[in-house]
């Protein structure tokens, strides 16, 4: 009996032994907790990070538009642009967005901007492995999640066909201008810019202080633009002259007619420098020539204007010319005039003329320069007639308060290229400059002009 029940239990436990069913089940109990415990770390790994991803996205494009506003309202923008693109809203749900500017660059200066968000995230199955997390809001353990960004604002060189070099009022101004038309043409002011009636069409208005509706683009704070031609006034001749008032022949009017000064007609073989004294008056037309229009030459008229009288003063095709006003900076006897006039009484001259644009001219790319140590004298009304402007060059006022009224056009021989420099300028009625290229590629390319340009914010940059 004992022997048979012996026996029975060792098949039982030999058959127990070979049996395998529930194998898995006793498998997956003791391997669940691991499983759910990868299971969970995984998933809340790969929310932290496209919850980042998100935040960084948020970063980057907030940083670019804090650079890029780059005023005193940079952080309510980058702000804006987290909540509206990217759901990120300071303040709300535990997330935190924090602009600040003057960050340190690369670079080492401190023009940067950085914006940094922070969120908190709650933990899901990531605690059944033990993980508890790095904060705790309202009794709840979260992950702490962080994004930064840093961009600096770019700055591109605008190309200038008018700039007022006044530091204080209004440098630049219109009045009632509906007309005017500045295509092409960027427009800076050294004070402030006011623009009535007409934004001048102009590509940008810029201005140092204010810009009160000037330009399709407007931009205020812009840094001052330095005289870009003053160290020119080196390249003047002395005055041989002299400097008593008889040695200046000025124009007299008597009747309807002027008289006086130095009579000027017919074609004027020009070489180098060729200095007048006093008045010049036009008594028929002129055609200047030069050897060639690279150099050109230099006329050079000491204490007088340039009265036009009805005539026309030109350049002859492949010739240059630079008209420099100079003269003594202190006035013995009257009011010296030193520009372009024109003092007939029926129909108006003619000022057509280009630049010389090579490298070895000693006013490269200058038609007209007044000399920067003359505070007198030195104003322009221009009307488009009595005389009509027809240049190709730079036209260098530094002490002129201008008032334009009229067009100017392109010389008949010279390049698509006109710049003006003076103290001030006042646009009334219809006024143009004739279209040339923005970058003020023509000027340089074709004039020999070096361009003023002043600095402008362009778009941000991300640089970490």
């Amino acid at each position: 009996m004992f022997y048979s029940t012996r026996c029975k239990t060792s098949a039982r436990v030999r058959l127990l032994r070979a049996d395998q069913r529930g194998t898995v089940a006793v498998m997956m109990g003791l391997l669940f907790p691991i499983l759910i415990g990868g299971l969970g770390l995984g998933f809340e790994v790969s929310n932290w990070y496209l919850q980042t991803r998100a935040m960084q996205n948020a970063a980057d494009s907030a940083a670019l538009a804090a650079a890029a506003n780059a005023s005193a309202n940079y952080a309510v923008e980058a702000k804006a642009v987290a909540a509206q693109y990217y759901g990120f809203v300071d303040g709300t749900n535990n997330v935190t967005v924090k602009p600040l500017n003057n960050v340190t660059c690369p670079d080492g200066s401190n023009t940067c901007y950085r914006v940094t968000i922070t969120s908190m995230v709650p933990l899901y199955l990531s605690q059944v492995v033990g993980y508890s997390g790095d904060t705790t809001v309202n009794g709840v353990k979260e992950k702490n999640l962080s994004s930064a960004a840093i961009a600096q604002q770019t700055k591109i060189q605008q190309a200038l066909c008018l700039l007022a070099l006044s530091k204080t009022g209004t440098a630049l101004r219109t009045n009632g201008a509906p007309n005017s038309n500045f295509t092409g043409c960027s427009v800076m002011s050294d004070s402030a810019s006011t623009c009535n009636g007409s934004n001048l069409n102009a590509n940008y208005g810029l201005a140092h202080g204010s810009n009160s509706g000037c330009g399709n683009k407007e931009e205020s704070n812009i840094p001052t633009v330095d005289d870009p031609y003053k160290a020119m006034a080196a390249n003047i001749p002395t005055n041989t002259c002299g400097t008593k008032a008889n040695n200046f022949p000025q124009l007299t009017k008597k009747g309807s007619n002027w008289s006086g000064g130095t009579s000027w007609s017919g074609s004027k073989n020009l070489n180098g420098t060729f200095e007048m004294c006093g008045d010049v008056q036009l008594t028929g037309n002129v055609v200047i020539i030069t050897p060639d229009n690279t150099t050109g030459a230099v006329l050079v008229i000491e204490n007088g204007q340039l009265d036009l009288n009805g005539f026309t003063l030109s350049t002859a095709n492949g010739s240059a010319v630079t008209i420099v006003f100079s003269g003594v900076t202190t006035n013995p006897t009257g009011n010296y005039q030193h520009i372009p006039t024109d003092n007939s009484s029926g129909q108006g001259g003619v000022l057509n003329i280009q630049a010389p644009s090579g490298s070895s001219a000693l006013f490269q790319g200058m038609a007209i320069y007044q000399d920067p140590n003359l505070t007198t004298g030195v104003d322009i009304t221009y009307k488009g007639n009595n005389p009509d402007w027809k240049i190709s060059g730079g036209v260098y006022l530094p002490n002129s308060n201008v008032q334009i009224s009229g067009a100017v056009s392109q010389s008949t021989n010279g390049a698509d290229c006109f710049v003006m420099i003076a103290d001030t300028v006042l646009i009334n009625g219809t006024s143009n400059i004739y279209q040339q290229s923005p970058d003020g590629s023509d000027c340089k390319n074709k004039a020999g002009l070096n361009i003023p340009t002043a600095t402008i914010p362009g778009r941000g940059q991300l640089v970490y």
